[in-house]
């Protein structure tokens, strides 16, 4: 099954995002607000991403610690369908934070554990997203066997992963075989010179390794 694509707008200012999105937004499956974009412009870029893709999945990439309940229910009523939260958060929150929104994912940082992991499998959140950090990436890291070995690890427990961080087209191959359920880029289409077309080749290669 082909795994979805998802463009994360992690841009300082909402004309620049909607911009971009503009242009690419058809093309990808799911539109992520990002962390970045949430705290400088808040729920105003939800709301306009909602108005020009009303049948597209948002996420509002919140990284939530706190709050889980009041920060779901405001992105949704914004037009958010996800929400991430931050591993560290607590189960509590993590679940009143999924009582508001379609679903949360549990973005994994730092020091988690599978037991951690099978916690919130429990609490009923089933997807979890696999990170390069963007300052391991600009320290000179590179993604490898360590990172696989993760990835797999989470799927076998039942998660549905995603996959981010430094991803460009000819990363997707150090993945064929691993049932990933999304691939989340954001300067690999927005920095291209032609983001239109960095958004088809990356569709193309996902078509090319796992199908349509």
């Amino acid at each position: 099954m082909k795994p979805n694509l998802q463009i994360a707008l992690d841009h300082n200012d909402l004309a620049s995002a909607l911009k971009d999105v503009a242009v690419v937004g058809e093309i990808v499956d799911i539109l992520e607000i990002g962390t970045i974009l949430c705290l400088q412009e808040g729920k105003k870029a939800i709301e306009c991403v909602r108005a020009l893709f009303p049948e597209k999945t948002i996420v509002a990439d919140t990284k939530c610690a706190d709050a889980g309940g009041t920060v779901a229910g405001n992105v949704k009523k914004a037009g958010a369908d996800w929400m991430t939260c931050i591993c560290s958060a607590t189960i509590p929150t993590m679940k009143a934070a999924n009582k508001e929104v379609d679903e949360i994912q549990v973005e994994l940082y730092g020091d988690w554990t599978y037991e951690q992991a099978q916690e919130w499998l429990e609490a009923g959140i089933s997807q979890a997203i696999y990170h390069q950090s963007r300052d391991a990436l600009f320290a000179g890291e590179t993604w490898g066997e360590k990172d696989l070995s993760k990835v797999k690890k989470l799927i076998e427990m039942g998660f549905r992963v995603s996959v981010t961080g430094g991803l460009d087209v000819d990363t997707l191959k150090l993945f064929e075989g691993v049932e990933v359920y999304t691939f989340i880029t954001g300067r690999g289409i927005t920095s291209a010179e032609n983001p239109k077309e960095a958004a088809l080749a990356f569709q193309n290669e996902l078509k090319r390794i796992w199908g349509e």
